[in-house]
């Protein structure tokens, strides 16, 4: 343990000019005593730290010292590849690998381009879960990753309906989607090609063995999780609607409900907008329940006009709303439209 704090002091000054007793003990999570002694080690070891004391004070190498000790570990280069995303990092366990690798990257850069991770960090990052959604860490996620890194099999169990499955897997993958850890893999024993995918929050017990399996190098797992998400997303689309969307409801609809269909649907509209610049659109839905609730989004920017008794449930929150806000319901003018009458306030 002290080994390796030793060498990650070593790295970090290697990397900057100097750090004062502070900056070392934040970045060691030591402290400021310790970092003193962990110098005075150094130096009695031969390695040139230097104590600048006062109040501008630090440490640092002196005599151009330069570590050789900067050759990455297999498992903190391939943490290295995944630095933008340190909140994954972090929840596979891969946070002081990609550390370490960093450290050891800077050390081995020109002194005019030791700035260049901090540069990127201040100018790019990638926060992966959606608004207004607290993401929860798997607590089994890093037992599946390590099994992932060292193409280990597993036995997993997981919820699926009211009850419980177990399966022996051939962990191939991991897709951080929406704050939501998804795992990709084949069920052992099974031919070329069987690939499934199973949320992590579901399973219950994970054990990975020493046995390895063999990885087939074909598979492409971004290519792969493409293809899925695009059959889960039209699996689930099994009703239709048409409605007619004002400009306004036609930019707001992909963001409304699923964008692809959404986008497909626009792009095939049945004619030309009419003299209100309105368009119809024939929309896949999951059901007439969810399209109800996306598309009440879009307030009095769509109209439905099929099925019936979608239309009817609007109808319905036009009245009720017209009441809510004062009007009397009983009172609405109703005008009339091409497919049926409209309700005015």
């Amino acid at each position: 343990m002290r080994a390796a704090r030793l060498i990650k002091m070593v790295l970090l000054l290697q990397s900057r000019p100097s750090m004062t007793a502070a900056e070392l003990a934040r970045e060691l999570e030591v402290s400021e005593r310790t970092v003193t002694r962990d110098a005075q080690a150094l130096s009695e070891a031969g390695v040139p730290v230097y104590a600048d004391r006062g109040r501008a004070g630090g440490y640092r190498l002196i005599g151009g010292y330069r570590t050789r000790l900067t050759g990455l570990a297999r498992s903190e280069a391939e943490a290295l590849f995944l630095s933008g995303v340190p909140g994954a990092l972090r929840e596979m366990g891969l946070e002081d690998a990609a550390s370490a690798a960093r450290l050891k990257v800077s050390a081995a850069l020109m002194p005019s381009l030791r700035d260049a991770s901090r540069t990127a960090a201040q100018r790019f990052h990638l926060d992966a879960p959606n608004w207004f959604k607290e993401p929860k860490t798997p607590e089994l996620l890093p037992a599946v990753a390590d099994a992932v890194w060292d193409d280990r099999r597993i036995v997993a169990r997981y919820r699926r309906g009211e009850g419980e499955v177990e399966r022996e897997l051939e962990p191939y993958g991991l897709v951080l989607k929406a704050g939501v850890w998804y795992l990709c893999a084949r069920v052992a024993g099974q031919g070329h090609g069987s690939y499934r995918v199973y949320r992590i929050d579901r399973f219950t017990a994970v054990d990975a063995g020493d046995e390895r399996f063999e990885r087939d190098e074909e598979f492409d797992l971004p290519g792969f999780w493409d293809e899925r998400a695009e059959q889960f997303a039209r699996s689930i689309l099994r009703a239709e609607v048409v409605v007619r969307l004002s400009p306004d409801g036609a930019r707001a609809l992909p963001y409304a409900v699923d964008r692809r269909s959404a986008r497909e649907a626009l792009e095939t509209a049945a004619g030309a907008p009419d003299e209100d610049g309105w368009v119809t659109v024939t929309l896949p839905v999951e059901s007439e329940e969810v399209a109800h609730a996306q598309l009440a989004g879009l307030g009095p920017e769509v109209e439905v006009l099929a099925p019936e008794s979608l239309r009817e449930r609007f109808t319905e929150d036009a009245i009720r709303l017209a009441a809510l806000y004062g009007k009397d319901s009983a009172a609405l003018n109703v005008r009339p439209t091409r497919t049926g009458p409209m309700l005015d306030p």
